[in-house]
């Protein structure tokens, strides 16, 4: 199982960026995807999650309104859409896949936003 995170880099604040995750061996449809991130020196924490067919979306408070997840089944990609970038959203961004609690974790991309 590989879940390949791209797309993070430095930005200004008030900028965008827009993260995207390959996920390779296995049934993709069948998972949960969700991001997630860890600052220096704190816990990884719930970004956003999206379920099976990509009705349903899930946001930590603090990215509401401002990020977007997504999902393209037939490419086995999750991505997430981030607008208005604040300096506090600087972190690694982890992708997660889940199926009933058994989850994958990616590599994590760092993004980091300057003020």
């Amino acid at each position: 199982v590989q879940l390949q995170a791209s797309g993070g880099g430095l930005v200004q604040a008030g900028g965008s960026l827009r993260l995207s995750c390959a996920a390779s061996g296995i049934i993709f449809s069948w998972y949960h995807m969700g991001w997630y991130r860890q600052a220096p020196g704190k816990q990884r924490e719930l970004v956003a999650t999206i379920n099976l067919d990509g009705t349903g979306t899930n946001y930590a408070d603090s990215v509401k309104g401002r990020f977007t997840i997504s999902r393209d089944n037939a490419k086995s990609s999750v991505s997430l859409q981030m607008n208005s970038l604040k300096p506090e959203d600087t972190a690694v961004y982890y992708c997660n896949a889940d199926l009933r609690g058994n989850s994958y974790w990616g590599q994590g991309t760092l993004v980091t936003v300057s003020s």
